[in-house]
């Protein structure tokens, strides 16, 4: 580990959970849709707008990398079956995104994030959608790269590919951290990253995946770790 030169954090369920999170933004798109558009609001109430999203990202293979193309098009799909105008699209997304983005942070990111950012540029790298500057700790990092933007989800390698240039660090120097077996560690693994798996649920890692370079539970004990190797 006293080669890293750069690190790229996963942010769902690595730096926040996220289900809290969905349910939060998810019940905010109603309340939106309550006040705006009743009849979609009725129609749709969130266990049934959350099952459309299910049925568009189905149908949409060509999505999969893209959360939000596909939370907008639910919101087309929901207006123009309850007869509403679709002109709610972009604010009733504003009212879902500010929710989603309204994160509350494992107790031990702030001071971990602290320590790692005064060492090391850190780089966002995500599946999801975050907002690394709405959520309050985009200062710590150089950037984020999402699927949404490369047009290619993890584990894929175009993903972390597209992380190394931007980093402008060869990919054997990177140490991506991550919650997901499959695609943090083997992603990072087949992009030639080096991989650290935060595993804070004491879950069994996979027999048939190779282990990750590091383990931890927390990001305080992976600052305590790259601290460790390099005294």
């Amino acid at each position: 580990m006293n080669t890293v030169k750069a690190i790229s954090l996963d942010l769902d369920d690595t730096l926040w959970p996220i289900w809290p999170i969905i349910e939060r933004a998810e019940a905010a798109l109603h309340d939106f849709l309550l006040a705006h558009a009743p009849v979609t609001a009725e129609q749709f109430p969130v266990p049934a707008m959350r099952h459309l999203r299910e049925q568009i990202a189905q149908a949409h293979p060509e999505l999969a990398h893209d959360f939000t193309a596909q939370r907008k098009l639910s919101l087309q799909h929901a207006f123009h079956l309850s007869g509403e105008s679709d002109a709610l699209i972009e604010p009733a997304f504003d009212a879902f995104f500010r929710a989603r983005n309204d994160v509350t942070l494992y107790s031990d990111c702030l001071p971990a994030l602290d320590r790692l950012a005064a060492r090391f540029p850190l780089i966002g790298l995500t599946n999801g959608n975050a907002d690394l500057g709405r959520t309050g700790i985009g200062h710590y990092f150089t950037g984020c790269i999402s699927a949404r933007d490369v047009g290619t989800a993890k584990p894929h390698p175009p993903i972390f590919e597209a992380t190394s240039q931007a980093l402008g660090i060869a990919p054997q120097y990177i140490l991506h951290v991550g919650d997901d077996p499959w695609l943090d560690v083997q992603g990072a693994h087949d992009a030639g990253f080096r991989s650290a798996w935060i595993n804070r649920t004491g879950a069994v890692w996979p027999a048939e995946i190779t282990p990750p370079h590091l383990t931890i539970t927390t990001l305080q004990q992976l600052a305590e770790r790259l601290e460790e190797v390099s005294a």
